[in-house]
């Protein structure tokens, strides 16, 4: 095989990016822990557990063996947060770009995933792709905008834009590696908060006002950690929310609808091949804030919700009863 790529994680978002990246006949190696999962996506070319939507390309290949990426100069990391540090401890040792897909903060460490994978692996060269993406979307070849925040500066960005560019997937270039990874964290809370407005049937006002308040907590948190305003106002920041704040495509937000109409986090989780990343963001964010004296009462509700502290609509409650104020009150 030719690969000049690999993806590491071949769940929806992993099998998306394979998919798109093998749109123009490139050939792209695909990682699955799962050899179950390998077997059907190299006989069938199909990923009936996470993406069923997709016929994937035959330059899809997939393997359970993280050696057989070993030698490929760009990896494509989009295994779940909470797992990044254990499976990208297993790569071999390489000269390659290490691109971060995964949108998250590592509980019970407070690290955001760049720095998860400098302890982990030790990549030279590192890179954070995020912006409002739907994987099936993105594997039907609709037209998507990203951001590629490259900690190499534009000669990283010159190398690797070329490769992950396609007519419909379009990079857009950043150095603020921290703000991109803030945005994708952040946004996955909210959309959680905006699931729950929509189970309440609190209307279409509602939702915009939590959208607009929740991403002055994006804002504030973004910049205390040395984010740019801009790049929170961007894709992979504002981008990103208002995409995932509207749909039940949403793990996310379908997370928060299910709450809303009165589950439990425990009786909303359970039983999905998928990950709702904000559940796990969620807590470290919150501890997070108040540890270093950030107000972020939407996270802070969303962690009170799952937590089984109190019901989504005494959580509203809540919120509604904060003390009234400036809408433009200092963001740092």
């Amino acid at each position: 095989m030719n690969a000049k790529i690999g993806v590491i994680g071949a769940g929806a978002w992993g099998t998306a990016l394979a998919q798109a990246l093998a749109s123009d006949g490139s050939e792209v190696l695909l990682w699955a822990r799962e050899a179950a999962l390998v077997e059907e996506i190299n006989r069938d070319h199909r990923n009936g557990t996470y993406l069923p939507s997709a016929a994937l390309s035959a330059g899809v290949v997939a393997t359970n063996d993280l050696a057989d990426l070993a030698a490929l100069p760009v990896l494509l990391v989009v295994v779940p947060a909470q797992f990044l540090a254990s499976v990208i401890a297993g790569l071999p040792e390489g000269d390659r770009d290490l691109v971060l897909c995964a949108k998250g903060i590592e509980a019970g460490t407070g690290r955001l995933m760049a720095d998860v994978a400098k302890d982990a692996c030790a990549p030279e060269r590192l890179a954070v792709l995020s912006g409002p993406t739907f994987a099936r979307e993105v594997a039907a070849g609709l037209p998507t905008a990203v951001t590629l925040a490259c900690g190499g500066g534009r000669e990283q960005w010159e190398r690797l834009s070329p490769l992950l560019a396609r007519p419909a997937l379009r990079p857009y270039y950043s150095d603020d590696v921290v703000g991109a990874e803030i945005g994708g964290a952040v946004k996955n809370v909210l959309a959680i908060a905006c699931g729950v407005v929509e189970g309440l049937n609190l209307g279409q006002n509602a939702r915009a006002a939590l959208i607009a308040r929740g991403y002055a907590e994006m804002l504030r948190f973004g910049l205390a950690r040395g984010a740019r305003a801009e790049t929170l106002a961007g894709l992979c920041g504002l981008g990103d929310l208002v995409l995932t704040c509207s749909s039940t495509s949403s793990r996310n937000f379908s997370l928060g609808l299910a709450l809303g109409q009165g589950l439990t986090a425990v009786e909303a989780l359970s039983g999905k091949n998928s990950v709702a990343e904000g559940a796990a963001t969620a807590p470290v964010l919150a501890d997070l804030a108040r540890r270093e004296g950030i107000q972020m009462p939407i996270v802070e509700a969303v962690h009170r919700l799952l937590a089984g502290e109190a019901p989504a609509s005494a959580v509203v409650s809540d919120l509604l009863a904060r003390p009234l104020r400036d809408e433009q009150e200092p963001v740092t």
